[in-house]
């Protein structure tokens, strides 16, 4: 039962728009009521009814770790009894910034703010006033926060300047992004053909905001390649991925280097950080140094910062976490996915490092278009009854899923378990 749930979704409602501060909390893509949480530890939330759950969201990503990390909590107990927030430099602004830039050879600079969209919207800004050009390419169904710029859906053909996909979004500001095929490079030629004006292009390596698809490496080769040509940057939102797919995030599986890297989640431990670099001849035109404005009043809090130094030093100090975490992913996707081949359900799986995928469909998805053919009704009965069985999975088909540190075998055997149940009334 979650009638406190329900109860406390109704409230929210009365002074809260849709009663959530982000929509897919709201549980609209599996038709049903969102759970409210009362506390968390480790890999399990609680609700207001003291219903557990095995949570395979950690908080869309950042929890690496799980909840409530004792070392991680520590130094944030620690960092808040000498302030909330200063307005001013702190050390560890400077530690976190070394230990990021420490890892990549392709950034010498990172400059830090409190959301994955400020991430992203600062590095388009960046790679406009450094080219001297305004149009950008992004790609269908990848996500990159909600800037105007970036909120923008196709037209009908593969390469078409955008239109918003969002009322508030004017159309002069659209009509600069070119939205493509993901894992199409012919759309992104075709782009190229059509402005001469593309200052970048910025792509999810591994796309995560469409299910778990990663890009082709010979089509990011591609990118790489017609951005050098044409001379414009090539930004990777590794906002999600970052740190998560990989001690280097995706880019550390790929091979392919970007101009620019965004980053957010895993670097916060949890606390509101978001991340971009490049090199030091590009970060160098941002103010005060440059031209290119950027600020954020609470940019480096110095408590984000310590519950992110504290999350990343445990990551450096103990790269097997990866393989650990990997094998522990596709002991999940596997076993979901025997499930469902023993009741004949069509069902793909992806995972890379300690995140995961899985589609009610008969191949792997490669772009948005396949997304859109999946059995979203199948998906949404699967997600109630896991529910109710004490197994907490993102609450829509176009979310990914995160396996943390304290999340055991046994546990995720269970999981399994529970699934072929269910695969079996589906």
């Amino acid at each position: 039962m979650i009638d406190k749930s329900i109860e406390a979704f109704k409230q929210a409602k009365e002074f809260i728009p849709g009663g959530v501060d982000s929509p897919v909390r709201a549980f609209k893509g599996v038709d049903s009521s969102p759970i409210f949480i009362k506390k968390a530890k480790g890999a399990y939330l609680s609700d207001l009814d003291n219903n557990e759950y095995l949570d395979f969201v950690q908080s869309w990503g950042p929890l690496i770790f799980g909840h409530c990390d004792y070392d991680i909590e520590e130094v944030v107990i620690k960092a808040v009894q000498k302030g909330l927030s200063y307005g001013a430099p702190c050390l560890n602004e400077t530690k976190l910034a070394e230990a990021i830039v420490g890892l990549f050879d392709n950034i010498d600079k990172v400059r830090f703010v409190s959301s994955g969209t400020e991430a992203t919207m600062s590095a388009i800004r960046l790679a406009r006033g450094a080219m001297g050009k305004d149009d950008i390419i992004k790609f269908e169904g990848c996500y990159h926060g909600h800037s105007d710029s970036l909120l923008v859906q196709g037209g009908s053909g593969m390469a078409t300047f955008g239109s918003p996909s969002s009322p508030g979004v004017p159309n002069d500001f659209s009509k600069h992004t070119l939205v493509c095929e993901y894992n199409n490079l012919n759309s992104v030629k075709q782009a190229f053909e059509k402005s001469s004006d593309i200052s970048c292009i910025i792509i999810e390596p591994l796309a995560g905001n469409m299910g778990l698809i990663p890009a082709d490496l010979e089509f990011l080769k591609g990118l790489r390649k017609l951005c050098d040509e044409n001379n414009a940057l090539l930004i990777f939102d590794e906002v999600m991925s970052g740190f998560r797919a990989s001690l280097k995030g995706a880019s550390g599986l790929v091979g392919v280097k970007a101009d620019i890297l965004t980053f957010g989640k895993v670097i916060g431990g949890g606390m509101p950080v978001g991340a971009f670099g490049a090199s030091a001849k590009l970060m160098d035109k941002l103010s005060p140094d440059g031209a290119i404005y950027q600020a954020g009043t609470l940019s480096g809090n110095p408590v984000a910062m310590s519950a992110g130094l504290k999350s990343l030093e445990k990551l450096i100090e103990n790269p097997s976490i990866y393989e650990v975490l990997g094998q522990k992913a596709k002991r999940l996707v596997e076993g979901l996915k025997q499930a469902a081949d023993e009741n004949n359900i069509p069902f793909e799986v992806t995972s890379r490092g300690s995140m995961f995928g899985f589609f009610f469909s008969s191949k792997v998805p490669k772009n948005f278009s396949d997304v859109l053919k999946c059995d979203f009704e199948r998906f949404s009965k699967f997600h109630k009854k896991m529910l109710e069985k004490g197994f907490y999975f993102a609450c829509s088909q176009y979310e990914t899923g995160f396996i943390c540190v304290p999340i055991t075998d046994g546990e995720i055997d269970k999981c399994i378990e529970a699934a072929k149940e269910i695969m079996k009334e589906l």
